[in-house]
């Protein structure tokens, strides 16, 4: 399919951040990294390609505001359209030499997503999607898995890591899922997750306390190859509570169900 305008947009951005961030990650030991928080990190090559980012798409889409993980949020004259960005997903890999992050983008309009792009820099997948339009990594057309089984599935998770709560209600979803199916995977990067589930890697991903950012463009990505997202409960809240469940449309409904479990597990 030939990209549209605004997936060209889009991948122009992207590419020359990606460039930068290959650059920085070639030279890791030379960083000056400082301390947001425990084991949150922020480094100069974090600020460089969020300024990439923002200054390609402002002179792309002037009118269009920003939510930035780094920048925060900035209206543009057009409210009703923003790109949300996470300049590098998997910070953590990064600064310690795994090769497996990955840049975010993606764009709100009236409320609704419209488009999503994640960028693997290290093995240049780039991953792409557009309401209505589909979804494609390096332009080969993208399908949701379809395995029916939870003994057969892989699913992607976070776990939470030292500083975050949540560390019982993940040890009561573990043992849950663990027994029932064939592999859960912690990759660090759930931008790239999300890819993963639209590209069949895997059947399904959770996540909490995740921001905007991390979901935006995996969330279009998934839509547009066949499948399902929904936060914790069910709903279509994902951006605003943080939490989010991802599936091919056979294995999102089970693995929703055995969160739901785990949670009763608790009460009782």
């Amino acid at each position: 399919m030939r990209k549209s305008p605004l997936i060209n947009v889009m991948e122009r951005a992207v590419r020359k951040a990606g460039r930068s961030l290959l650059h920085d990650f070639g030279e890791i030991e030379q960083l000056q990294v400082s301390r947001k928080g425990p084991g949150d990190f922020v480094t100069n090559a974090d600020l460089q390609a969020e300024r990439i980012l923002r200054e390609e798409l402002q002179r792309a889409r002037a009118d269009f505001g920003f939510l930035l993980e780094e920048g925060g949020e900035v209206k543009g004259a057009d409210p009703e359209s923003f790109w949300i960005i996470d300049p590098l997903d998997g910070t953590t890999n990064f600064l310690h030499g795994i090769p497996h992050f990955a840049i975010s983008l993606g764009l709100q309009q009236h409320g609704e997503l419209v488009a999503g792009m994640v960028l693997a820099p290290v093995g240049d997948e780039m991953y792409y999607a557009e309401k209505g339009r589909g979804a494609f990594v390096n332009d080969k057309r993208l399908r949701v898995s379809g395995r029916t089984r939870m003994d057969e599935s892989v699913f992607g998770t976070g776990i939470p890591h030292i500083g975050k709560d949540g560390h019982a209600t993940f040890h009561r979803e573990m043992q849950e899922l663990t027994g029932r199916v064939a592999g859960i995977r912690r990759l660090g990067v759930a931008s790239l997750d999300l890819a993963y589930v639209a590209a069949g890697r895997f059947e399904g991903f959770w996540e909490r306390d995740l921001k905007a950012w991390d979901m935006a463009a995996g969330i279009v990505l998934v839509r547009e190859a066949g499948g399902l997202v929904t936060d914790l409960n069910g709903g279509r809240k994902m951006l605003q509570t943080g939490s989010i469940v991802a599936g091919n449309g056979q294995m999102q409904q089970p693995l929703l169900q055995a969160l739901k479990d785990a949670s009763k597990r608790k009460a009782a």
